[in-house]
This record gives structure tokens, sequence and C-alpha cells, in this order.
């Protein structure tokens, strides 16, 4: 087939026949591979769902998403006490300005 002398119009619509006969084959794919797997797992006599339900490949269970927590301050900025920081991570500006004023970390504690 000879792209070049296709118009812009054209190869559009076979780029976008492409792209679902694409989508076609791996839902066709998809079900072969299921089919497949569930005739596995029947053979030794599970279902496939049994040998799947809440894990992996390798047999452990996923883990959930975990909430992040958030580390209380541990420092207060003398000037503005909003400005608050846990003491981990990167310094923020005003604690580093504070320092070089000669201000002790400790004098920062909340």
């Amino acid at each position: 087939m000879d792209l070049k002398s296709k118009s812009a119009k054209e190869l559009e619509k076979l780029l976008s026949d492409v792209k679902k006969a694409l989508a076609d084959a791996q839902a066709r794919e998809r079900r072969e591979a299921i089919k497949a797997a569930e005739k596995a797992a029947a053979e030794y006599g599970f279902s496939l769902s049994e040998l799947t339900d809440g894990k992996n490949a390798v047999g452990k269970t996923k883990k959930a998403g975990r909430a992040k927590t958030v580390a209380a301050p541990k420092y207060a900025n003398p000037a503005d006490a909003s400005q608050t920081w846990t003491g981990k991570g990167r310094q923020p500006n005003w604690y580093r300005a504070e320092i070089e004023q000669g201000t002790s970390a400790e004098s920062m504690e909340i």
C-alpha cells in the first residue's frame, strides 16, 4: 500500500480503521487467553476465580492503597507561627534564613 499517494482524509480513515481493528484483536486475544487459563485451571480442579481472587500471578495478596500519614509539625517560624515544618524533607526558606541569622533550631521547636 502506497501511503504517500493518499490524502490526509484517507490516511485519517485508515488510521481510524487500524485502531478499531487493533482494539478488536486485543479483545479477541484477551478472551482467548482467559479461556485457555480457565481450561488450565479446570485441569487441576480449580476455577480461574478461585486462583486469582485478590491475588497476583505469584499468589501474593495485592496490597491495598495505603493512606499517607502526615507528620506533625516540629518547627514554627518565630515571625509567622502559621508557617511550620516537620523537620523532614527540604528545609523551608524561613527556617534556613533563621538558622543563618543565628537562631537555634531548638528555639523554633513547637
